[in-house]
């Protein structure tokens, strides 16, 4: 480009050569929360559905323990299955399957589809386990039957929709105590939608339970792990904490539907799954040690979020009740769980909840810092009551934790104000505030936390995406969330962490749309906004650097903000550009020394109503380039664009 075009061009100053301002390093993270299927048939690898035989009608009136599973009779075989609570593996999972063979024929059995399918892939390994125990031995054992004493012989297969094999092992149930078995099958092809076939091949009975089946390449290869693809899609956000294990689905449908994190530690078949809030099965395989396993894993610090001592206020839909709160004389008790939780997080192997994380595999501390008390809270007395009561509680034997308040659902109005009146109140350390508006809302408010007080509590804004009136993911709305991202790290001293939600979508089973994700068995889709959060995480900063734009150039039409990676020593630029026209940039590094000649720009642009779903999952993606840097140089905005230019500084 000309010099002669330099009038034409905005001109951005940054002044490199200051101290600038220190923002949290904390500033872009996710929140998981186990709605759209995001844990079980999602992030969770297990690949039967229903395994411990726990569904009930009161999250969908179709469905019943023995949902997900058919009986299979093959050849001339006879038999039948059945329910029983008789003499469970463990009484948190009280329901079990018997299967019955009265003619063997050529096998009689279960059949489990999964979650829609399971997918296989030709050449991997798949591991199988499950509990059982015989219910009678043939003759010996009466019963009417004629078969031989001895152990009933199992088969399990790896099936195709047309029941073409696909692999399968061989099993021994041998007396009528409960024992887990375990195989391995090798899938022959790939197949999106096989089914998993148990047939039991000689005369007599069995109980069954926990039939469950992981692909051996799990992430990170851990047992009982997660998805490869969708965890590793997760991880490339680098994410800098994770929120976990929601929001609503933290406080409930009523008090008897609160998370309680004792539930979902310990070995899977003694874990208490539990209807969830947003209307289906969660078997909590996906526990706390898999959370704080997974931050591990990806450098990320982990921000459990807990019951405040109450229930959601919206449980009003469902069965009519609203927010109740726990009986105060519970409260000492509810209290100790949550201590608890801090010390089976960061307490030696030597102390009794240390000692149960040790057991897990895991006897270093895991290291929390970060707790959320409550969720979205309609702020009540009986709220208020219960909060400080957890919230001294820590304070008096952690404080060391930074406790999380919460300030309502919504950017202003009853709780919105009653939540900060709280937190003035006690001086808490930081509160949570989400909201989900349009993208001209985002637009109009890129200046929201310009003016709030730095001497009060910090903002965790914990939830918050831009909603089209349609709900679909555009570049429309990821620029307005980048603009606002800006905004977010230009007030990083006092907006410490960022989340946008929910995270992840199955395609076919959301209960909430936008989400950040979106995936089905053997794909997945990430939308624009995705790549905008990545881009922030992939090139965050822990230093804020003074940046005038000059002209007349909106902030709507062009947001920029500038950062310093101290560890690396790298100056950041990121700007997001809402014009319709390209916009030519004079960039000024003002006392900016050393600089490497080349770095590397990474742009988002195309048309502002593509989205990125399953159908067109490739609509906008970012593309990386080099180009020329030095104190002052030119570039080009191209309409409807984020961009991060990183440029590194030598020695």
């Amino acid at each position: 480009m000309g010099t002669d075009s330099t009038a034409c061009k905005t001109t951005i100053t940054v002044q490199a050569d200051t101290a600038g301002k220190p923002i949290s390093p904390l500033l872009f993270g996710i929140f998981f929360e186990d709605i759209n299927y995001a844990a079980d048939g999602g992030l969770y690898a297990e690949l039967v559905r229903n395994r411990s035989f726990e569904f009930q009608a009161i999250e969908n009136p179709e469905w019943n323990q023995l949902t997900g599973w058919e009986l299979t009779k093959r050849g001339e075989g006879e038999g039948w299955m059945g329910l029983d609570a008789a003499w469970p593996v463990h009484p948190n999972n009280p329901h079990y399957v018997t299967l019955h063979v009265a003619k063997v024929g050529d096998g009689v059995g279960l059949i489990n589809p999964g979650f829609d399918g399971i997918a296989v892939k030709e050449g991997e390994d798949y591991d199988l386990s499950l509990f059982a125990r015989q219910l009678y031995m043939g003759r010996r054992w009466g019963q009417g039957f004629s078969g031989k004493d001895g152990p009933m012989p199992l088969v399990v297969r790896l099936e195709s929709e047309e029941g073409e094999a696909l692999g399968e092992a061989s099993l021994e149930v041998a007396g009528p105590e409960w024992q887990r078995l375990s195989a391995s099958i090798r899938a022959s092809r790939t197949e999106k939608a096989a089914r998993l076939v148990l047939l039991g091949m000689d005369v007599g009975g069995v109980a069954l339970d926990v039939i469950s089946l992981f692909p051996r390449k799990t992430f990170r290869n851990r047992p009982n792990g997660l998805r490869a693809d969708l965890a590793q899609a997760i991880a490339d956000l680098q994410p800098k904490f994770v929120r976990f294990p929601g929001g609503c689905l933290v406080h409930g449908n009523g008090l008897g539907n609160v998370y309680r994190w004792k539930d979902t530690i310990g070995p899977i078949e003694q874990r208490r799954g539990q209807a969830n809030l947003w209307g289906y099965h969660q078997e909590v395989g996906l526990g706390y040690f898999e959370y704080f396993q997974f931050c591990e894993d990806i450098g990320a610090k982990p921000l459990p979020v807990v019951p405040s001592g109450v229930c959601c206020q919206n449980a009003s839909h469902t069965n009519g009740t609203g927010q109740r709160a726990l009986p105060l004389e519970e409260m000492p008790a509810y209290i100790q769980d949550v201590l608890d939780l801090i010390e089976w997080s960061n307490g030696p192997a030597t102390s009794e909840w240390g000692a149960k994380r040790a057991a897990a595999g895991h006897p270093e501390p895991f290291y929390l810092e970060y707790l959320g008390v409550g969720n979205e809270e309609h702020i009540t007395p009986a709220f208020e009551e219960r909060f400080k009561m957890i919230y001294e509680a820590i304070q008096a034997k952690h404080p060391e934790i930074t406790v999380i308040g919460t300030v309502g659902p919504f950017w202003k109005g009853d709780d919105f104000e009653n939540g900060w009146k709280i937190a003035d109140a006690l001086q808490l350390p930081m509160v949570d505030e989400h909201y989900y508006e349009s993208p001209e809302w985002f637009m109009d408010n890129l200046e929201r936390y310009d003016g709030y007080d730095r001497n009060k509590s910090k903002v965790y804004l914990g939830e918050y995406a831009a909603h089209e009136k349609n709900r679909a993911t555009t570049l429309r709305s990821a620029l307005a969330e980048a603009a606002y991202m800006v905004g977010l790290e230009r007030n990083g001293d006092i907006v410490a962490m960022t989340s946008y939600a929910p995270l992840l979508g199955k395609a076919g089973r959301t209960q909430w749309n936008p989400d950040l994700i979106y995936f089905n068995n053997t794909e997945v889709f990430p939308t624009i906004n995705y790549y905008v959060q990545q881009m922030f995480g992939n090139n965050a900063g822990d230093v804020w650097l003074p940046v005038e734009v000059g002209d007349s150039t909106k902030l709507a039409e062009l947001a920029v903000s500038s950062v310093k990676d101290s560890a690396t020593g790298d100056l950041i630029l990121k700007l997001a550009h809402n014009g319709a026209q390209s916009k030519p940039l004079q960039i000024n590094l003002s006392g900016a020394k050393s600089l490497v000649p080349s770095a590397v720009v990474t742009t988002l642009t195309g048309d502002p109503s593509a989205l990125n779903n399953e159908e067109s999952p490739k609509t906008v993606v970012p593309s990386t380039s080099e180009i020329a840097v030095s104190e002052s140089f030119e570039h080009v905005a191209p309409p409807h664009s984020l961009i991060v230019i990183r440029i590194k500084m030598s020695n």
